[in-house]
């Protein structure tokens, strides 16, 4: 019996059942980040410039979730190498959206705040 080089191992692969969860609660995250656009999006009045630092923070988020949620879509997400990079992503939104709220907060308590927080 003759000797087989040994071949390229296969990548690591997760369970397509947490894979599952994991796209599950991403796209709830992800509705509820649009939420807050959607909202502040039809608010009338005048916006200050905190509240454009805090939107562009909460826009760029919500993209970079966007972003993960399609890459979580994709086949090849049940590579571990892959899952892990689009939750990594994921993750960087998900602060970048909290920095957004926690920075448009934090403009109202001081009185910098415009229309974003009202209604």
């Amino acid at each position: 019996m003759a000797d087989t080089p040994p071949g390229p191992e296969a990548p690591a692969k997760i369970e397509g059942i947490f894979r599952s969860g994991s796209i599950t609660a991403i796209s709830v995250v992800v509705g509820f980040s649009l939420a807050f656009l959607v909202r502040w999006s039809g608010l009338p009045g005048r916006w200050a410039e905190s509240d454009l630092f805090a939107v562009a923070g909460i826009t760029l988020g919500v993209a970079l979730q966007i972003k993960a949620l399609v890459d979580l879509l994709a086949v090849k997400s049940v590579i571990v190498t892959h899952y892990e990079r689009a939750i990594r992503i994921f993750v960087v939104g998900l602060i970048l959206v909290a920095i957004g709220v926690v920075a448009a907060i934090f403009a109202q308590m001081i009185g910098h705040g415009g229309v974003v927080l009202h209604g």
